[in-house]
Parts: structure tokens; sequence; C-alpha cells
């Protein structure tokens, strides 16, 4: 028996070691990052009286510095995460979900891309990058109890870099392709320009297009964690020059993500020796902000969803090694990578083997293997872009940065203090050869080089109007070919189909051109009523929404939820009976709109809604306001609006009592004015606070008030006016290799 007890022992000996490796082995196997040693960073972070921190410092990286230090005081959780997602490593954070992310960023070859990239950047580009970096690792080392991960710092301005080539074509919708092709699930393809067997959504005021059946391609649907969310778009911007703003030239932003993680608004100013000055927002792992303004002009942003990526199937040979390509055989690039995967204590080391064509990143799966080619593959000019942007005096200076398509995709909406606004259709769209016979909005053939294009359409030929006859431009996720008004609109004809520029239309974007259109000035009070909107047109999918829901037949509870919605004045505002019944409704009817989906069964979601609202309220028309909540940590607030009207309250989390809990919607909200004779001004505000992961700050609430009562607050842009209401005043301090 001896011989028993010794092999026991010895099994549990193996047990307790294979143990001790699974959760240690991942920090040891990643590999460290060498930042640049040398420099001292040095910046001011003055915060106002509701936190926001106002960065200061000699040089523009001094400031940089400060940005991360400032972000990481108030959210130094998520900023980790962004850390892990950039070095493939947010699998040992967030388990299977977190190595999804981790998948991507090899498949798209996020560090390779940021490897061949970076090195070309500017120097002072460069040189921004350090310091943010630099700025993480000083916090990291200040406050080691935090790290979540180790040796997940240092970092070097290249890890921020792969962050960004990992997350920049997920806001194209790269996501929804990936997913159905890893899941064998077929691609659906968005409604687009005439081009045979694809049929038009119809413009304001146009009589409907025929009905027909969309052809499959890019299926919406969110799969990982990088961008805004696909399933219920939205963001709105408006600019309204000062012919028709009673002289004041305006520029609201107001943007809609998802109100906490990584890719939540983060409010700031930033000001240097170097002219950099600046306020506006940005995501977790940026050193600058991606809108807002300066003294002289401002942008903000929408997400455009331009026909950006092309995907092929490629044949293989007998081996799977190879793919046929002009009648030859390649082999394809084979890269086996070890994805790390937390299970409760341990991480599971899981090995998974990444494909490349020339086409591009190549998935296999029951059907076949395919290869995806996407606007701005492979480049990184975004980095740089965006740092010039911020520092722009003149709509020329401006509009020269856009005009790279640097930044692959995202509508921009422009004003400045001379009273210019403009609208740009950016998006480095693939230069397809028109010449070549292909069905470019379906699955191409991988075997003939002609189909594989190099580089994007020239920026000339994308949708752009400056200073329109209207004095007003808008874009509320909708099509590019109405966005200023009658007369002032671009005719979608001049526009080459294969460019695939979108035709939808979104609510937000039919009661924006109503009311737009039929206000007679948009001053203050005017734009601010369009802002808060709650309306609902009965057009598009609302329209075959209610048009359906008369043909229901029912009896009973079911036959009053009907005739209590048929009764709804199509407006959330939370005052009328049907409120609650149409908010639970219409969200899925919408998200099937916007992703091409099939239309949902009507007495089936009706019936959906009214068992939630008997079951937690015991009645079908509770007052709306009792059922949608804005709610962070001790406060728990009412809320207007509903998904895709322009007060947005777009998707929520059910919780156990039945309310619904906002969690993607209305987020940073921005409103700029440049008045005759006046230095720029602006206010904001964002639903929660600037302490988004502390909730021992009393920041991490005390915006949520004004943001449900509709109420903006100052931005303290001039240094004498946040010194006037300033909260809190530091200096910090640190070096390139700042790591403990």
């Amino acid at each position: 028996m001896k011989w028993l007890k010794r092999g026991a022992i010895a099994l549990v000996a193996l047990c307790v070691l294979v143990f001790a490796v699974l959760a240690t082995w991942e920090p040891h196997f990643a590999s460290a990052a060498n930042p640049p040693t040398g420099r001292t960073y040095s910046a001011e972070i003055i915060r106002d009286d509701f936190g926001v921190p106002h960065i200061y410092g000699k040089t523009d990286a001094d400031a940089a510095f400060g940005v991360a230090v400032a972000h990481a005081e108030d959210d130094f959780f998520t900023l980790q995460d962004v850390v892990a997602m950039a070095r493939g490593r947010y699998g040992a954070i967030a388990g299977e979900e977190g190595a999804k992310v981790d998948y991507v960023y090899h498949l798209i070859d996020a560090r390779g891309t940021a490897e061949a990239n970076y090195p070309k950047l500017p120097e002072d580009t460069r040189a921004l990058f350090e310091a943010y970096a630099a700025g993480l690792n000083h916090y990291a080392a200040e406050h080691p109890g935090e790290v979540k991960l180790a040796n997940l710092f240092p970092v070097a301005g290249i890890d921020v870099a792969a962050g960004f080539a990992l997350r920049q074509p997920f806001f194209f919708g790269l996501d929804g392709v990936i997913g159905p092709l890893v899941a064998g699930e077929d691609l659906r393809r968005e409604h687009g320009p005439d081009i045979p067997g694809f049929p038009r959504t119809p413009l304001p005021g146009a009589e409907p297009a025929a009905q027909a059946t969309p052809a499959p391609k890019q299926a919406r649907n969110l799969v990982l964690p990088l961008g805004e969310d696909a399933e219920h778009l939205g963001s709105n911007a408006f600019a309204v020059a000062p012919q028709k703003g009673g002289g004041t030239t305006t520029l609201i932003s107001n943007s809609h993500q998802p109100l906490r993680g990584g890719v939540a608004w983060y409010e700031l100013v930033v000001e240097s020796g170097e002219g950099w000055h600046f306020a506006g927002a940005n995501f977790p792992g940026s050193p600058f902000p991606f809108l807002g303004h300066n003294e002289h002009l401002g942008w903000t942003n929408t997400v455009n969803t331009p026909d950006m990526i092309d995907v092929y199937q490629l044949e293989l040979d007998e081996t799977g090694t190879r793919y046929k390509l002009d009648g030859a055989w390649k082999d394809l690039e084979s890269e086996w990578v070890t994805l790390p995967v937390k299970m409760g204590p341990v991480v599971l080391p899981i090995r998974r083997e990444v494909l490349r064509s020339v086409h591009g990143p190549v998935i296999r799966n029951d059907k076949g293997a395919f290869a995806i080619r996407y606007g701005g593959i492979g480049q990184l000019e975004q980095l740089d872009a965006y740092y010039r942007l911020n520092k722009a005096t003149s709509f020329a200076e401006w509009e020269a940065q856009i005009s790279r398509l640097a930044i692959p995709s995202t509508n921009f909406i422009y004003a400045d203090k001379t009273g210019t606004i403009a609208y740009v259709y950016n998006a480095a769209i693939p230069d397809r050869p028109e010449n070549v016979k292909a069905d470019w909005r379906n699955v191409l053939p991988g075997d003939r080089s002609e189909l594989i294009w190099q580089g994007a359409v020239d920026y000339e030929t994308l949708p752009r109007i400056v200073n329109p006859a209207s004095g007003w431009l808008y874009n509320s996720n909708n099509t590019p070919f109405t966005a200023a008004g009658a007369g002032s609109d671009l005719d979608p004809e001049a526009f080459s189909p294969v460019m695939g520029i979108e035709l939808k239309q979104t609510n937000r974007s039919w009661r924006a051109y109503k009311l737009l259109s039929d206000a007679s000035v948009l001053d203050r009070a005017t734009l601010e009523a369009i802002k808060y909107d709650t309306g609902y047109e009965r057009e598009g999918y609302v329209a075959r929404l209610f048009d359906g829901l008369a043909q229901v037949k029912a009896e009973g509870q079911l036959a009053k939820a009907r005739d209590l919605l048929l009764g709804w004045d199509f407006t959330a505002d939370g005052k009328g009976k049907a409120d609650a019944l149409a908010l639970l409704m219409i969200r899925d009817f919408m998200s099937a709109d916007y992703n091409n989906k099939p239309f949902p069964d009507v007495a089936e979601k009706l019936q959906a809604a009214a068992d939630h609202l008997t079951t937690h309220f015991g009645r079908l028309d509770p007052p709306m306001a009792e059922l949608l909540r804005l709610r962070q940590g001790g406060l728990d607030l009412p809320l207007d609006g509903g998904s895709d009207t322009l007060r947005a309250s777009t998707t929520w989390d059910v919780d156990d009592d039945g309310r619904l809990s906002l969690k993607h919607g209305d987020s940073f909200i921005q409103w700029v004015e440049w008045q005759p004779g006046k230095r720029v001004f602006s206010r904001s505000i964002q639903p929660f606070g600037s302490a988004s992961t502390r909730p021992q700050s009393r920041h991490y609430t005390d915006q949520m008030r004004l943001f449900v009562e509709h109420k903006l607050k100052p931005v303290h842009f001039w240094r004498e006016d946040v010194l006037a209401n300033a909260s809190k005043r530091t200096t910090v301090t640190g070096t390139g290799s700042s790591v403990r």
C-alpha cells in the first residue's frame, strides 16, 4: 500500500505544480516593453468643481504625460484593460471574452502594424505617445496595489499605438464580419446606392423604393467591446452658421457611446507652451482628444457606414496550406499564437493558428477559407492626423489633415470662429477598380489579383459640404445625402455606387431634418428643443412596426396593449400612458433595421413587453420614468428619451427589479459657441461624472442630476476661468522609465 500512498502524494504534488504553473505562467510569458529613458516630464493638473482635469505642460509631451496621469486617477481600472488589449493579454483579465479580442489582435496583426508604422511617424507625434506611456507607467509605479495584471507595465509608445491599430477598424464594422465568419454564418450587406439587385432606402420627402430582398454581407452584430455599439448605432452632430443662428456660430457634439468601459468618453482640457490648447474628450488609451474645440475651431463626429470591407473566398489545395491566385499556388502565411484565457484562479494557454494571404487576414470555417481586406489596412497615420487636427487654427489647416484620409472612417461636422461650417463624409473607402467586372457587395473570388485593390479613393470624390445656403448641417448616422436641407443637399447620383455610400435613414435623421428645416432661426433655445427632442416620425421601421401592430389579432391583455400603443403620441417624453410600452417595443425593431436583420414578430414583441410591465409594475401603463433609469452608486434617477430619438436612451441592462438601467445612449455632450466679438465659450455634460470608476469620489455621480434635467455645465477653457473654479491643483513629475 506504500506505493499507493506514494503515488497519491506524487499525484497531489503534480496537481499543485500544474496549478502553480497555470496560475503564474502568463506574466512571465508576456514580453516586457522597453520605454525610452532619460527624459523627465512635468505637468500641472487643475481640476474644476466637477473634477474635469485641465492639464498644463511646458511642452506638448509634458501635457500628454499629464493626460495619462489624470485619466488614471479617474479610471485606471479601464485603462489597464485597454493596455492589456494593446498587448494581446486581455484574456488574462476578462477570460473567454477577452481572448476573442486577443485573437483579433493577432489576426489583424495590430502589433505588426504598429512596429511597421510607428517609427515612421513624425518625431513630435512619437514624443507625445512616449510621454503618454510614461504617464501610465508613473501612475502604475505610484499605485502598485491597483495593478491587476503582473508585468503589464511598463509600456512604451508603440504599445499605445498598437491599441489604435487594434481598435480603428471596428468603428466601421469589422467585428460584424469577423464574428460571423468565425461562426460560419452568412454575412449581410447594408442597403446602399443603386447596384443591380440592391434596393435604395428613400430620402426624406421621397417616395418609397420598391421592396427587394437585400443581398447578404455585413452583419453589424457587436462581438467585440471595441467600437460604438453597432447593434444600436447612434450619434448626433449639428453645426449652425451665424446667419442662421442669430449671429452665433454653434457646434453641438452629441456622441452616443457606452457609458462605461473602453470606449466611454473622458472629458479633459489640455494646454501647453507649444500652442496645444484643446477642450474635448478622448477614449482610454489616447494622449489627445478625438473631438471638441480649440480657440479657433472645433469638430465632432458620428459613425458612418460606407462599404469599407471586402471578403474573398479562397480556393485551397488539398493540403489546405496553399491558395490559388492568378492560376498559381501561393502559401498561406501561418503563425501560431498563444491566447491567455483566465478561468477562475488559473490562466489557460490556448494555442490558435492565425492565417494571412496577400488579401489580408484569413478565417477558415466549415464553408471554406475567407480573406478580409478593409480600408486603412496596415496604416497608422491617424495618430499623427488627430494630433495635427487638435492644433489646426483654420479650416484650410484642418481640412488638410482630413484630406489625408489617415482617419479610416467617421463623419466630421466642423465649425469655427469665422462662421465657416462644414460636413465631411470622411472615409478611406477602398479604391476599387470600376472597369473590372465584380459584385463588390458580395463575397468575391479570391483567385483574381485584379480584385485586390490598393489604397483609398481620392478625398475629392467623397461627399462634402461647406457653408450651405441653409446655414445648418447635421448628421445622425444617416446617409450623407441629407445633411443641409432642400437646395443644399448633395445628389447621390453624383457618387459612384462602387464606393458603397449608405442611403439609410434613422429616426433621429427624420426628426432632425424636419425640425431643422422648419425652424426660422436656430438660436440656443431652438437648438436645445431639437437636441432634447423625444419624438418619432412615422417613417421607415417605425411606420412598418405600427402598420404591423394594426394587423395584430388579439384579445384580453394583448388586445389592451395593442390598443394602448396604437393610441400613442409618438413622443417618448415620459408623459404619455403608452410611453413605457413603446420604449420596450421599439428597440428591437430599430436594431433589425440598423443591422438588416429579419423584422421581429410584432405580436411576439408586444406580448413580451406587456408581460414585463405587468410582472414588474402590475400594469401596462406605468410612467416611463419609473421604468427607465440612470443608476450609479447610490443615485437612481428617471430618464426620458428612447431608442433612436434625438434625446437618446438607446440600450440598457434589465435590473432585478425590472427597471431599465441605461448603458448606452447620450453620453458626452458638448455645446460650443462663437459669438461676435467674444472668445469661444462652451458647455458640456456627462451621464455620471469624471471619476468613472472611483465610487469613493464625489465626482463619481456629480453630473447625473444635470444630465437627466437637460442641463449643461461650463467648460473652463481659459486658464483664468479654471483657476477661479478650481477644486484641486497638483503637479506631477516623472521620467520615461518611472517603473518600480
